[in-house]
């Protein structure tokens, strides 16, 4: 039994109790809903970004970055301290560069 449509049981009923749609009375058009549209999602629609979240995607991409160069000056065979060194100078650098930024902009970092 599903949904209290079926047999209670199965046996003896010369059927699987396989319940099944009856397509028989089929609706042509679904009956259409209109809804009000409230005056609040207008606002909604138009949200500011959150610095947090676009401040945390700007240092996800810096640190991305900062892994690149490690990999590459690993590579290349400089030694532990000295990627760490080089590494932390060019996080530094691209932190201090995303801050000055040559073109004007908002307080959500667009582009005026």
């Amino acid at each position: 039994m599903y949904n209290g449509i079926g047999l209670q049981t199965p046996r003896g009923s010369g059927t699987n109790g396989h319940v099944q749609r009856n397509w028989a009375i089929v609706r042509k058009t679904k009956d259409k809903v209109t809804y009000k549209a409230d005056e609040g999602k207008v606002d909604q629609l138009n949200k500011q970004p959150n610095k947090e979240i676009l401040d945390h995607v700007r240092k996800r991409k810096v640190e991305v970055k900062c892994a690149e160069l490690a990999d590459i000056l690993e590579e290349q065979g400089f030694t532990s301290e000295e990627v760490q060194n080089k590494v932390e100078s060019y996080r530094s650098m691209l932190m201090g560069s995303d801050i000055k930024s040559s073109t004007p902009q908002d307080e959500f970092g667009r582009i005026k």
